[in-house]
């Protein structure tokens, strides 16, 4: 605090100098009219005068400021577990701007940091409520129209449950997806690696969603023949998820008679990296950096027709960053995208 303080001096200083030049102005016009004060007595005077006049102005000025600037502190140290300033409190007015406006550009940052979540949370709930609402809603129209009587009909209330056991099922598989994020972003799932051939997995997903593709005329493929098996170490069903989560999306956005095709190439040494590309619609560069968000979709009103739960890319991420591995996205309007991750060579 000494060196912070020693800066006031200057203040002290040229107060006390202007003090005591006045003081023995007047002295030397009292001496120079002989009005009984020595000339020999005057650089006494003078020195006194400076020391007794620097030592009040310092105290009285330091003890001043002090107290007001640390009641600025305490005020400031408030908004804050911690005071804002690291290192004692200092009575120089430069350095003390600097650690207020410092401090000011710190909050102003924090506030913005929560505005921006807030909106995000905003957007969370809304898409949350649309999700839930859209088959809380189906459920609830067909139970009341057997209940207003068509359960008497056989035929209608067979066909009115089956479709209230899909609006279920939707509802089972969004809240499924909700439970699975949050175990994930709370890292509290437990990963079971294991050693497997990644080709195989992509092989089996290829073969599950045989149906899905057909219907769009979408061919799933690989990049090359792979005569050998490629072996890596991760948890074989949350890759096998990232990989059909991936393709159900190059499927969903894909064109009409189009393709996707799938490629597992070396990386480094230890490294391996699997690519989906698509030849589909592709995706404005505004959207991607939001394209992991929970809920986040870049077509507002069409996409929801294709179904899903929204939740398949943020699911995906959190599961190639549980296994401490990186994913990527580069895709351009009317070529495609492509969607590549890297995994641990077994």
């Amino acid at each position: 605090m000494a060196i912070k303080l020693k800066r006031s001096y200057r203040f002290a200083f040229r107060s006390s100098l202007a003090i005591t030049v006045l003081v023995v102005a007047l002295t030397s016009v009292l001496a120079y009219f002989d009005f009984g004060v020595s000339w020999n007595a005057i650089p006494f005077i003078a020195l006194s005068i400076f020391i007794g006049s620097f030592i009040v102005l310092q105290i009285r000025i330091q003890h001043f400021i002090y107290r007001r600037i640390k009641r600025i502190y305490d005020d400031v140290a408030l908004l804050e577990s911690s005071s804002p300033i690291s290192g004692p409190i200092t009575t120089d007015m430069k350095t003390l701007t600097e650690e207020i406006e410092k401090f000011a550009q710190d909050k102003k940052v924090e506030i913005d940091t929560l505005k921006i979540r807030e909106e995000y949370r905003k957007e969370f709930l809304g898409n949350v409520s649309h999700e839930l609402k859209t088959p809380l809603f189906t459920v609830q129209g067909y139970i009341e129209t057997l209940i207003d009587g068509a359960i008497n009909d056989k035929n209608v209330r067979k066909k009115y449950l089956q479709r209230a056991n899909k609006g279920v099922e939707r509802l089972i598989y969004i809240v499924k997806d909700l439970d699975l994020i949050t175990k994930l972003e709370v890292g509290d799932l437990n990963l079971r690696k294991e050693n497997f051939d990644i080709i195989e997995v992509i092989q089996g997903v290829f073969d599950l969603l045989e149906m899905r593709t057909e219907k769009k005329k979408i061919m799933l493929t690989f990049d090359m023949e792979y005569d050998k098996p490629v072996y890596v170490k991760a948890d074989k069903d949350k890759i096998q998820q990232v990989v059909s989560n991936l393709i159900v999306n190059s499927i969903k956005y894909g064109h009409h008679e189009g393709t996707t095709e799938v490629s597992v190439e070396n990386l480094i040494k230890n490294k391996v990296i699997v690519r989906v590309t698509d030849n589909g619609e592709g995706i404005p560069k505004q959207h991607i950096p939001r394209l992991f968000e929970r809920f986040y979709r870049v077509d507002k009103s069409g996409s929801r027709s294709e179904g899903g739960s929204g939740l398949g890319l943020s699911i995906v991420k959190h599961i190639i960053e549980a296994h401490n591995e990186k994913i990527y996205v580069e895709s351009e309007i009317g070529v495609g995208s492509e969607f590549s991750f890297t995994l641990e060579k077994a």
